[in-house]
């Protein structure tokens, strides 16, 4: 564009050195304030999708969450032995201490093979053979699970003598332990099995009560389901009472909650929000977890279910830990830089609309 085109002939421009300098200046400062709020807006966007469609909970890895049903195609590597030979010049056995101590404790099978006494005659000289060393071979074996049905029987004895003269005659029964639920087949063992293959293993009920019918025995899920209930009341309510006794002793503890939602819970919607309450036990002795359920998040729960304990709670901020008598409240590292990072986007998003 011709600058006739532009500016009239008879416009009078005349620029300094000084002008330039701060028109330059101007546009400069503009430039860094429309970038700073592009950067605020492109940050609230992020976090509108993170919100949107992201997860509200910690960053878990991917490999926790999945099944993993190609994890043996991912695994396998055909390169990697089982460090029982290595190679210098001839092949060698290779003593391992990390497998013999694997194996020191495990009951051990012996499987012999001898020659015939044919083959134990040289065929040269005519003269009998002997056994000059032995070559052992070493691998697992599984023992699939068995199911057998285990009779208790006990003596019941009276008197003879009595019998025939007395009207009431003494009988004496041998002693006999109880069994875990009365009237039902259930052994401790057994029950044992269930529940451990339920909460540690994951496996639902009903894959449970497949499988022992693969034995020949049908046991319903809510047959399986009576027993977990029965054995979590009467006998792991106690070893849980133990428990939260030496718990509240510590002088620390970390604390945490978390949402989930309960199925099929009475005057409540499947929807709902309940909370499950994790109190884990500090730096001595063997660590004690224990989850509480609670339907709120409400500061009584901690404040009852820590009653008598005495010192500091390690939690992620939570004001409701705020209120528990007798404790000082502990931060958490990994929660701090979070707070610090919202403040100064507090912090920025407060100097760009007073810039406005």
């Amino acid at each position: 564009m011709e600058p006739s085109e532009k500016f009239p002939e008879n416009a009078e421009i005349e620029y300094t050195l000084n002008d330039l300098k701060n028109r330059c200046f101007k546009q400069e400062f503009q430039i860094q304030e429309l970038t700073a709020k592009l950067n605020w807006y492109e940050e609230q966007f992020r976090l509108s999708q993170q919100k949107r469609f992201g997860t509200s909970s910690e960053k878990t890895n991917i490999d926790q969450l999945s099944f993993l049903f190609d994890e043996a195609e991912k695994e396998a590597d055909a390169k990697v032995l089982e460090a029982t030979i290595e190679e210098i010049t001839y092949k060698r056995k290779k003593q391992v201490g990390q497998r013999e101590k694997m194996l020191e404790d495990l009951p051990v099978e012996i499987i012999e093979y001898h020659l015939s006494p044919e083959e134990m005659i040289c065929p040269q000289c005519g003269d009998p053979r002997h056994v000059m060393s032995k070559e052992v071979r070493r691998e697992l074996k599984i023992i699939p699970a068995q199911v057998i049905v285990v009779e208790h029987v006990r003596d019941i004895a009276t008197c003879r003598k009595c019998e025939n003269t007395d009207v009431t005659t003494p009988v004496i029964t041998a002693p006999m332990p109880a069994p875990v639920l009365p009237g039902s087949l259930v052994s401790p063992s057994l029950m044992a099995f269930v529940m451990n293959r339920k909460f540690v293993e994951a496996i639902p009920l009903y894959r449970q009560e497949q499988q022992f019918s693969y034995f020949g025995i049908e046991l319903s899920r809510q047959t399986l389901a009576n027993w977990m209930i029965h054995g979590s009341n009467d006998w792991l309510q106690i070893i849980y009472n133990r428990m939260h006794e030496y718990l509240v002793k510590q002088d620390i503890l970390h604390a945490d909650e978390t949402s989930l939602q309960v199925l099929n819970e009475p005057d409540r919607a499947a929807t709902t929000d309940s909370y499950m309450w994790l109190f884990l036990t500090g730096r001595v002795g063997p660590a004690i977890i224990m989850y509480e359920y609670q339907t709120t998040r409400a500061s009584k729960h901690p404040c009852k279910f820590l009653t008598g304990f005495k010192g500091y709670i390690h939690t992620d901020g939570y004001a409701g830990y705020n209120n528990i008598p007798n404790v000082k409240i502990v931060g958490c590292w990994a929660h701090y830089p979070r707070k610090i990072i919202i403040q100064e986007r507090m912090l920025q998003t407060a100097m760009l609309q007073h810039s406005f």
